[in-house]
C-alpha cells in the first residue's frame, strides 16, 4: 500500500504546529540578511521528516514536552547547516527543486548562515539543561563532518567498498535520524531501553533512507526529486549499485565507467552508467539492501504493543523507501 506522508503527518498536526513556533523563535535575528535568509530556508525547508520522528519517538513512549520541541528545532537547525554546506562543497545550485542558498548569495554567506545555524544549535542543545543531550548532539555533529570528509576523500580516488559506502551514509544520514529518534525518547523518558531501542530503529531507517536517495539517482527525474538525476556521477560519488556492479564487472568494463567520470559526464554519459549498473544487477541489490535495512528498522519496534504512534514509525519506514523524491 502506497504511504502518504500527509497521512502521517495528520495525527501529529498540533505538535507540528508547536515545533514551528520553537523554531521561528529560535532562528528570529535582529540582522535583516540573516532573517532574509532564514525565511527562505524555511520556506524551503521541505518535509520536517527529522523533527516529525523526534515528536513521534517522544510521543511513543510519553508525552511531548517543551525539550521535545527544542531538540527537534535543534536536529532540523542541523539537518540545514549541514545541506547548506554541502552545497558549497560540492557546487550545487539546486535544492529541492529551488536555488540553493549558495545559489543566491555566494559561496561566503552561505558558509557563513550555515554556521551561525550551528551556533544556534549549541545555544538552543544548552536550554535543554541536559548533559547527555549536548553531549549526542555533539557526536552527531562530528559524525556529520566525518561522513562528508570520507566521501570527499572516496570520490577523488574513485575507489571505495560496500563497507566504506555503509559507514559514510551511517555518519551522513543515520547519524542525523538515529539522533533525532533518541533524542525525542530522552526528551520524555529515562528508560534505557526504550533509548536504544529508538536510536537503532533511526540508524537503521536512516541506512534505508539514503540508498533510496542514492537509487533515485538512477531512476528519478529532476522535477520530481528536486536535484539534476545523475548529480552524483558528476560528483565522482560511487554509491551502492556501481559498487555492486564493479563488483561483477570486467576490470576494462570498470576502467571506462571511472574514465567517463573522471572526465566529466553528459546526460548520454548518465544513461551508459545507468545501463551499467543495472546489467550488473547493481540496481536491484540496492533496492534488495534498502528493504533490509527497512525491515530492520520495524523490528526493532517488536516487543512493543499495537498503537497509533508504532504504526505511525512503521509507516515512516514504508514511506522512506517507497517515496519518488
Amino acid at each position: 500500500m502506497k504511504i502518504n506522508l500527509s497521512d502521517i503527518k495528520k495525527s501529529f498536526l498540533n505538535e507540528l504546529i508547536e515545533f514551528d513556533k520553537t523554531f521561528k523563535s529560535i532562528m528570529s535575528s535582529d540582522v535583516k540578511l540573516i532573517d532574509m535568509i532564514v525565511k527562505n530556508v524555511v520556506k524551503n525547508n521541505g518535509k520536517k521528516l527529522r523533527p516529525l520522528l523526534v515528536i513521534m519517538s517522544a510521543k511513543f513512549v510519553g508525552e511531548p514536552a517543551p525539550t521535545t520541541y527544542i531538540v527537534a528545532s535543534v536536529i532540523e537547525l542541523l539537518h540545514s547547516a549541514s545541506l547548506i554546506h554541502d552545497d558549497v562543497v560540492d557546487d550545487a545550485h539546486i535544492r529541492r527543486g529551488f536555488p540553493s542558498v549558495n545559489a543566491v548569495w555566494e559561496n561566503k554567506t552561505a558558509v557563513l548562515i550555515g554556521d551561525y545555524m550551528l551556533s544556534q544549535c549549541l545555544i538552543s542543545a544548552v536550554k535543554t539543561n541536559k548533559l547527555d543531550i549536548m553531549q549526542i548532539l555533539a557526536d552527531t555533529s562530528k559524525r556529520l563532518i566525518k561522513g562528508e570528509l570520507m566521501q570527499i576523500e572516496k570520490s577523488r580516488n574513485m575507489k571505495i567498498s560496500e563497507e566504506e559506502y555503509f559507514e559514510i551514509i551511517s555518519n551522513k544520514t543515520g547519524a542525523l535520524m538515529s539522533a533525532a529518534t533518541e533524542l525525542g525518547v530522552m526528551t520524555v523518558s529515562d528508560n534505557l531501553q526504550d533509548r536504544e531501542n529508538l536510536r537503532r530503529y533511526g540508524e537503521f531507517l536512516g541506512t534505508a533512507f539514503q540508498i533510496k536517495d542514492d537509487l533515485l539517482d538512477y531512476y528519478g527525474t529532476q522535477s520530481i526529486i528536486g536535484k539534476p538525476v545523475g548529480n552524483d556521477f558528476k560528483d565522482n560519488k560511487i554509491t551502492l549499485p556501481l559498487i555492486y556492479a564493479f563488483q561483477h564487472a570486467r576490470q576494462k568494463e570498470i576502467n571506462e565507467i571511472k574514465k567517463l567520470l573522471k572526465k566529466g559526464i553528459n546526460n548520454k554519459g548518465i544513461e551508459f552508467i545507468i545501463n551499467f549498473a543495472e546489467e550488473y544487477g547493481g540496481i536491484e541489490y540496492a533496492a534488495n539492501k534498502q528493504d533490509e535495512y527497512a525491515q530492520k528498522a520495524k523490528d526493532c519496534l517488536n516487543d512493543y504493543p499495537s498503537s497509533d504512534v508504532k504504526s505511525a514509525l512503521i509507516q515512516f519506514v514504508d514511506y522512506s523507501i517507497q517515496r519518488s523524491k
